[in-house]
């Protein structure tokens, strides 16, 4: 199977590859990985791109999209670019500068999607966490609401083919949904989700109002310290998933990514390491049974692995 053609049709008309690379990595490593792993992912299928102001790295990003294109593996519009929007740019005036910032670290003219990071706003200026002198984060009041008519605007520029958010619950989905004179739904909502935490109610509302709901952390977490609570049980270890991937011959990863891709779920594998990035496209030679999506879903015990608090 093609993993190319594996797309969801997006509610402005766009398409997105249910699989998609995750870029993010710990700060000291994300130049480095970003420009050894990233090439690779695009060469053995890769074609959503997963890429983040924060992230620190779509300087890199964007000289292995160019040589990619450049080296003929593929065209531009093969991929699909998503960035996002940061917490210290929230404010109107700031979310078209920020996007145009990404845009040239990434090289392109325009990014397939971009997205608000967090439905939350932090003192604008360089640092990603501000922070006074107590050491505790400066917030910002902005109406995201307001940030995400700006974004509108950024997409009738042509700058950005969709937008959407992250991070989002439900309530707040519903104040943009709700918004007096919304011009775009958001098309997807980027969170946490995996078999320990399904979203399943998450992901009931977002279909019901056309959104896509797409997963990071689909594989548990790389347990960064900074992010991630490190006391939580190894999902990959999980004997349910390993049973059911041991009868697929398949791992537990790939279990894990193919049971979002079966229930509309677009995907973020992450990854540095090769083997493993290249095993993550064998999500599409196999399919899971109704029993073992039940099994699956039964896993859910609601454990956030990435708990960044702000």
């Amino acid at each position: 199977m093609d993993p190319k053609s594996q797309r969801v049709k997006l509610n402005d008309g766009h398409f997105i590859p249910v699989l998609g690379f995750g870029t993010y990595a710990p700060p000291e490593v994300a130049k480095k990985e970003a420009l050894e792993f990233t090439p690779f992912a695009i060469e053995v299928g890769f074609r959503h791109i997963d890429c983040a102001h924060a992230y620190q790295n779509e300087e890199e990003i964007g000289q292995v999209i160019r040589s990619k294109i450049a080296d003929g593996t593929v065209k531009r519009e093969d991929i699909f670019c998503t960035s996002k929007l940061w917490l210290t740019s929230l404010r109107p005036e700031l979310v078209r500068p920020a996007l145009e910032k990404s845009l040239k670290n990434l090289q392109l003219d325009y990014v397939d999607l971009y997205i608000m990071h967090y439905p939350m706003a932090l003192k604008p200026g360089e640092e990603l966490f501000p922070k006074d002198e107590n050491g505790k984060l400066i917030f910002d009041s902005v109406d995201f609401c307001r940030t995400w008519e700006a974004l509108e605007k950024c997409k009738d520029a042509g700058l950005a083919k969709s937008i959407g958010v992250s991070n989002f619950n439900h309530k707040q989905l519903e104040r943009i949904l709700n918004k007096p004179g919304l011009k775009y739904k958001p098309v997807c909502n980027q969170v946490e989700c995996h078999p320990y935490l399904n979203q399943s109610k998450l992901l009931d509302f977002c279909k019901s109002h056309e959104i896509v709901l797409v997963a990071y952390a689909g594989l548990g977490s790389q347990r960064v310290k900074e992010w991630v609570n490190q006391n939580h049980p190894v999902l990959l270890e999980d004997p349910v998933l390993s049973a059911i991937a041991q009868k697929h011959k398949k791992t537990a990863a790939l279990v894990a990514l193919r049971y979002q891709i079966q229930r509309g779920v677009v995907v973020l594998a992450k990854g540095n390491n090769k083997k493993w990035i290249k095993e993550n496209m064998q999500v599409f030679d196999f399919e899971l049974t109704p029993e073992d999506m039940k099994a699956i879903d039964g896993l859910n015990r609601n454990i956030r692995y990435y708990e960044l608090h702000l």
